[in-house]
């Protein structure tokens, strides 16, 4: 797929205004996102060289150039799932183009349920660190252009963009969390056992996204902030209790202009 990259990026370079230094991967229900981007150029996935397509609830399947916070951005308004049948270098095909491009920074956010007892429905989980249970997306032949055959991990989210993103929600009174996120394959959704052992090992919210592009964003030198929203709770089980994917959509929703918040703070300081 060498060939594939090149020939993706060059397209989107012909399209975009500008290559900004910051992209945005907007997750499940947290769309909505978009609709405070400016002077926004919207180019539908479908028309991308090599790009495959969306079919996750809430994602609406376009990459958004514009600007947030004054800040020229690029914002991907939904992602690719391995639940969804693709392999993982599909899944993670846009960010090696955004490294090919020339960004520089990746904000990643994502719809999860919360396994840490303190956890609420809607609140903001700022991510620490992850634990990995989806296949690696960097196993195979290496591709030197973008980095290193053994990336270190051991700061997968930059330290400085989680302290910034902490101040902005406290001088906006936003209350958040900071945690561990697990990914799993999906697409069902967890057990109550297994919501129980993820959290005794270390997780604090799980969902079905996010690591495979954090690892090659890592891979290829970019720096990344996570954020999730909490949509269920996945700790307690009464006994009508279900996890229900049109709920997880509304809570997401509920949480957009919080995240929006947190972002544009960030934005306006990196």
């Amino acid at each position: 797929m060498k060939e594939f990259y090149t020939e993706t990026a060059a397209f989107l370079a012909a399209c975009l205004p500008c290559v900004p230094e910051t992209a945005i991967i907007l997750g499940s229900g947290l769309g909505s996102l978009a609709e405070e981007i400016e002077q926004a150029t919207v180019i539908p996935y479908r028309q991308i060289p090599h790009f495959v397509n969306s079919t996750a609830t809430g994602h609406k399947g376009n990459l958004i150039h514009g600007y947030l916070a004054g800040k020229p951005i690029l914002a991907m308004q939904g992602r690719f799932h391995y639940y969804e049948g693709y392999s993982m270098e599909e899944v993670t095909y846009p960010v090696r183009v955004m490294k090919l491009l020339g960004v520089k920074n990746l904000i990643v956010s994502n719809a999860a349920g919360g396994i840490n007892p303190n956890f609420k429905i809607g609140n903001l989980m700022l991510i620490r660190d992850h634990i990995n249970m989806l296949p690696n997306p960097l196993i195979g032949q290496n591709d030197e252009r973008f980095g290193p055959r053994f990336p270190d991990m051991t700061r997968a989210y930059d330290r400085e963009f989680l302290k910034i993103a902490h101040e902005v929600a406290e001088a906006n009174q936003i209350p958040v969390k900071e945690g561990v996120y697990v990914g799993l394959t999906g697409p069902s959704y967890e057990t109550p056992a297994e919501y129980a052992f993820y959290g005794k090992v270390g997780g604090d919210a799980i969902g079905m996204s996010t690591v495979p592009e954090v690892i090659v964003a890592r891979h290829a030198g970019l720096r990344v902030f996570g954020m999730s929203v909490i949509t269920n709770e996945g700790y307690h089980f009464a006994d009508d209790y279900v996890n229900d994917a049109n709920d997880v959509i509304v809570q997401a929703d509920k949480a957009a202009k919080k995240m929006a918040k947190i972002v544009n703070g960030l934005l306006e300081r990196i």
